[in-house]
């Protein structure tokens, strides 16, 4: 545990950076980006401090309990392998930093840009040091969806949209697949700590479920790094501002299903299933992506599908099952990193100077950009393979081991192939390089505006095209001791003897790279006549046979939908309803025994007789007058109002604030809704289908009413009611055991409430949000009152009794707040007491008076709720204790006296921020639209009384 803080600081610090962006969103960009580079740089110190030990072949780890009984825990470790990848993440994390502060342009969001990378980093910086497997695809699913962000930066771009759902799609089903996996996994190896697991591959393989968990592990691997037939999302994800592009590409997502293959090569290579299927895929993927990428015509594109084709090279290696392939793959992914990264930002630099990607409108860019033609030349180089740069080696290394590999027992299989992708490999970086900054400039307009830029954007770059250079000049100085540690970790031992340098002597390494070298030279010779064969050619495009596959499942799954799930609310409920009805015949019919049990009755007194009868006259006013809206919702609320003296009745005083609270805000909010719709529904259902449901209605109510009957009159069985009542004040510090249990023992459940009153809350704001466009919007201009009004909107009397009332009405909340813990009350009954309290101002004051004293933010009131009550949580982690459990204790001030103060109070200031945020939200949202058709309706009026003034 000595590292237990530098461990969960490190992967904490981006996730901290993000939440600090988000609250600072309208400050500047230098804000924005420096609290990033900040959380990158102390990423990267912090793992700075451990690499030495690392190296030296200890482990760190920290591990805190979180959910037990599922086997997840927040176990974290950095071994060699995670110490390279959490180095990429954060050290090319902390130039794209840099590069996009200078990369996006003016007006940009940049709040919602640096926020969504940070999140994204720290999902990474999990992935690559979680200890435990599930823990990582709770990281795993949320690079899924913070990529899904940053890809669909450019909201107003379909491509943008369109590239973001592709990814999520592909991905997440890969994700889902993974999850199956992993669950497996630890399942046969009897643990879901991975160090355990890494131990345990020869029982694992062992085991009549190895085939399963292979694919489904496999099938999370390939789609995350785009591996055919699943890479045609990565293309398509270039719709990225170009810094979310190179980080993608170099050091992040698409090395996740890399970084894994590597992390469980112990567990699951050294099989021939493995080794078929793991080298096949990764072959063609290297071998087709790299010809598809000779053709290509942007920039983004041919280097996406670089990409694709360096991915398949580095699953292939993996695939080998060999110590010294999985070597070269170690190497490789550091090469990769750099000379990517770096063409990234470099076709950045040139799409942001010139104002195209289009590689046929570019050329001779040398001259009026030498700085960025010198940086993404050595990294095109580095990508070919040329030495004496870093690509050089790993190349040579990768083609050293394909012999050993006889796939479907052809020994000159992986040879051949493998020589053809390096090939084509050279060719599109040859090319790239040379059409773009060689030779004659072919369209004028573009060559006149290029220049280089401003250093903060070629910087960093040219920082990673020099790592490229000097891997290639010095590769045992600088990577030896890291590539052998990391290859250790890899396969699970000491790693091989090897000797990274640029001159092996002859071999036939060497003659397949000069075989390589020469036919990519030809390629770009001959690279015109070539295209012209190329495009002759029909090709079929993989996201027309994604949408095709889409929109025939959607069409299928609609189809068998309307036939199980018929598109009719009175229909389900019908259908609900007799499957309750039978469900309780059945239960009546099998159980037997006497209906009624002995437990005695209580005897009713007259007010509560006459409250049953107004509940029985109020439900039964309901059906009657059922089209009739503004009758039924004040029939509905003295139904509430009787429900809540049933709780007082029955000893509940906190169930009662709570209902009438409820009752009183819901009544509201629906009046206020109400007020926009007519007021009497169309005709739904004829008259036989109203006696069916009638006839359905009566008996399912008398069969609950038995059930009830017969359960209430019973004794009852042990009951977990004696735990609570026994320790509510010695373990939660409170007398009031309703309020304890909600925000200690069953906390968990109250978090996930409020995380779902939240999400609600936003629900309606987004569906409200769009009234005012489209047909909603015509409907709202043309909206008419249906009611009289008073001729005085808004009563002197009343809007000063409201305005009065409010002071008093907050510090009834507050009261009922702090007495919570020990008297009915509490951060959900407080929150509803107060928005009462908003709600008279908005129903005396009107809209615009109140709106425009309103001071506080809905959306930051519910995400800081949440956020509040996730802190109270993982606070408790911090000391050691379970998560949500709370604590307390006795003060002493002067003139107060003695108080106590309970941890659980925090729990509940998030629960009293997230209901007050989504009360208002509706609200706000509700008025906005009346105040939009009142002035429509107004702008109507004063047009018709114009025009009758002209005539």
């Amino acid at each position: 545990m000595a590292y237990a803080l530098t461990l969960y600081t490190l992967v904490a610090l981006p996730f901290v950076a993000a939440l600090l962006i988000a609250l600072v969103h309208g400050a500047s960009r230098g804000l924005h980006s420096g609290l990033a580079g900040a959380a990158s740089t102390g990423g990267l110190a912090l793992l700075a401090g451990l690499a030495a030990p690392v190296i030296g072949g200890e482990v760190p780890s920290a591990t805190l309990s979180w959910v037990p009984a599922l086997g997840l825990d927040l176990t974290l470790m950095v071994d060699p392998l995670g110490l390279m990848f959490a180095g990429l993440i954060l050290g090319i994390g902390l130039l794209v930093v840099i590069f996009a502060h200078f990369y996006l342009y003016k007006g940009e969001d940049t709040g919602r840009f640096f926020a969504s990378l940070m999140l994204f980093q720290g999902a990474m910086l999990g992935i690559v040091l979680a200890g435990n497997v599930l823990l990582l695809l709770v990281f795993w699913e949320l690079t899924s969806l913070s990529s899904f962000l940053l890809i669909g930066f450019w909201q107003h771009k379909a491509e943008g949209r369109q590239g973001a759902r592709m990814a999520l799609a592909v991905t997440g089903g890969g994700g889902l697949a993974l999850i199956g996996g992993m669950v497996l996994l630890g399942t046969v190896a009897g643990s879901f700590d991975l160090a355990t697991i890494l131990q345990r591959g020869a029982q694992v393989q062992a085991s009549p479920h190895y085939p399963v968990i292979l694919g489904l592990i496999l099938l999370g691997c390939f789609t995350k790094s785009a591996q055919f037939p699943f890479h045609f999302w990565l293309p398509h994800a270039m719709a990225a501002p170009t810094p979310v592009s190179a980080y993608l590409h170099s050091a992040t997502m698409v090395k996740a299903g890399v970084f894994l293959l590597a992390r469980l090569w112990p567990v699951l290579s050294g099989t021939d299933l493995y080794t078929v299927i793991v080298t096949s895929v990764g072959l063609i993927t290297m071998v087709f992506a790299a010809i598809v990428a000779l053709f290509r015509h942007d920039l983004k594109s041919i280097l996406a599908y670089s990409t694709i084709s360096q991915l398949g090279l580095l699953v292939m290696l993996l695939g080998f099952s060999l110590e010294m392939a999985a070597l070269a793959a170690v190497l490789h992914i550091l090469n990769h990193a750099a000379f990517k990264a770096a063409l990234f930002m470099a076709a950045g630099i040139v799409d942001h100077e010139t104002g195209t990607r289009d590689i046929r409108r570019l050329g001779g860019l040398a001259k009026a950009m030498p700085v960025t033609a010198v940086i993404a030349t050595l990294a095109a180089a580095s990508m070919a393979g040329l030495p004496p740069l870093g690509g050089f080696i790993s190349k040579e290394m990768m083609l050293y081991e394909t012999p050993e590999v006889a796939l479907f027992g052809l020994p000159w299989l992986v040879p051949v192939l493998a020589t053809i992708g390096a090939t084509f490999s050279v060719g599109y970086s040859l090319r790239l390089a040379w059409h773009l900054f060689f030779g004659e400039p072919r369209d004028p307009e573009p060559f006149a505006r290029a220049h280089d830029p401003a250093t903060g954007m070629w910087a960093p770059s040219a920082l990673l095209t020099v790592l490229a250079v000097l891997l290639g000049l010095m590769p045992m100085l600088l990577a030896a001791p890291l590539v052998g540690a990391v290859t250790g970790a890899v396969i699970g031992g000491a790693a091989p003897e090897f000797d990274l340098a640029l001159w092996h002597g002859v071999n036939l390494a060497l003659i397949l790279s000069t075989i390589a070298v020469a036919g990519g030279a030809l390629m770009l010779w001959r690279h015109a006549a070539l295209l012209r064969a190329w495009e002759s050619v029909s090709h079929r495009d993989a996201k027309r046979m994604f949408d095709a596959v889409l929109g025939f499942a959607d069409t299928w799954v609609r189809k068998a939908i309307i036939a199980v799930h018929t598109p009719s609310l009175q229909r389900m409920l019908f259908a609900t309803v007799a499957v309750i009805v039978a469900l309780i015949i059945d239960g009546a019919l099998a159980g037997g025994g006497a209906f009624t049990g002995t437990r005695p009755g209580i005897t009713a007194s007259p007010p509560a007789i006459m409250a049953w009868a107004l509940l029985i006259a109020a439900t039964a006013a309901v059906v009657n007058d059922s089209r009739q809206r503004f009758r039924v919702l004040i029939y509905v609320s003295v139904i509430g109002l009787v429900v809540s003296l049933a709780f007082v009745r029955f000893s509940a005083p906190d169930l009662a604030l709570t209902q009438i609270s409820v009752e009183v805000v819901t009544i509201l909010l629906l009046l206020l809704a109400l007020n926009l719709l007519p007021k009497a529904p169309p005709v739904l259902s004829s008259t036989p289908r109203k006696w069916r449901d009638g006839a359905l209605a009566v008996v399912g109510g008398v069969l609950v009413g038995g059930v009830s009957w017969a359960m209430l009159t019973r004794e009852p069985g042990a009951s977990i009611s004696a735990y609570h009542l026994a320790n509510s004040k010695p373990g939660g510090g409170g007398t009031n055991v309703v309020n304890v249990i909600l925000v200690d023992f069953r906390a968990f459940d109250t978090l996930g409430e409020i995380i779902v009153l939240g999400i609600a809350g936003l629900a309606i704001y987004a569906l409200l949000y769009s009234t005012a466009r489209g047909s909603a919007g015509a409907r709202l201009r043309s909206w008419q009152e249906d009611m009289p009004h008073s001729p005085e909107r808004h009563p002197m009397m009343f809007v000063m009794a409201s305005r009065i009332a409010l002071p008093l009405t907050l510090t009834v909340g507050i009261y009922l707040f702090l007495r919570g813990h020990n008297q009915p009350g509490g951060g959900f009954i407080a929150a509803l007491v107060i928005a009462i309290a908003f709600l008279l101002q908005y129903l005396a004051a009107g809209y615009d008076w109140t709106d425009t004293r309103r001071r506080f933010g809905e959306h930051q009131m519910i995400g800081w709720g949440v956020l509040t009550a996730m802190a109270t949580g993982l606070g408790a982690l911090a000391f050691g204790a379970n998560f949500l459990t709370s604590t307390f204790g006795y003060f002493y001030l002067p003139l107060i006296g003695k108080f106590e103060l309970a941890s659980a109070m925090l729990f509940d200031t998030g629960v009293f921020l997230t209901v007050f945020g989504a009360v208002m939200l509706t609200l706000a949202q509700l008025s906005h639209i009346a105040q939009r058709a009142a002035r429509a309706h107004a702008e109507a009026q004063a047009s018709l009384a114009a025009q009758e003034d002209a005539s």
